[in-house]
């Protein structure tokens, strides 16, 4: 039943995104990946549609965008990457064997093989997360200004200054805060005697 599951925040970046499939990470912390078939549903959201995934595969999913965050987090920081974020990314992207391929309309989309679908589809994440964290994109790594939030996420306005993960969210509910904290404590009405 897809109403029993938090949606899914689906952004214009790939490895982003689907670090963004755990949100809230330093609030109350909301899984959105939280079985198999959310997996399956996630990837085919975002053009790696598979067929199904085992309770292993969804752990080495975790895994991945748990290296993804911490590497991206990492790189808007200025910091060194953690060794262990980079192996795990870079496992992650070798052990794929997807394939760009040119659909008829000029679009790309991924090839997974028959053999590892899943795995494929984690190949090409990591290899996104590989070209955002490297440089290799136009755009900037920076962290949501959400306090509760935190999420690395892919600037790629024209300005690069972008605060907030997602607009829609994060964005709305600091600016509803700000608003609410101008607006000090509301008055209630005097009961009439």
């Amino acid at each position: 039943m897809p109403g029993e599951f938090p949606p899914f925040r689906l952004g214009s970046v790939l490895a982003t995104s689907f670090t963004g499939t755990l949100s809230e990470r330093f609030g109350t912390p909301v899984e959105r990946i939280p079985t198999p078939q959310r997996l399956v549903d996630w990837l085919e959201a975002n053009g790696l549609a598979v067929d199904s995934c085992t309770g292993a595969q969804l752990e080495l999913a975790r895994e991945l965008r748990e290296s993804i965050h911490a590497a991206a987090t990492a790189a808007a920081l200025h910091e060194a990457l953690p060794g262990s974020a980079v192996r795990i990314i870079n496992d992650r992207s070798v052990q794929g064997r997807a394939a760009a391929v040119l659909t008829p309309e000029g679009n790309r989309r991924w090839q997974l093989g028959p053999a590892s679908p899943v795995e494929d589809a984690l190949g090409v994440i990591a290899a996104d997360a590989i070209d955002i964290i490297s440089g290799e994109r136009d755009g900037k790594l920076a962290l949501c200004a959400s306090p509760t939030c935190r999420a690395a996420f892919f600037d790629t306005s024209q300005s690069r200054t972008r605060r907030w993960c997602d607009m829609n969210t994060c964005g709305n509910r600091q600016k509803k805060a700000r608003f609410n904290a101008k607006a000090g404590p509301k008055r209630t009405a005097e009961p009439r005697r």
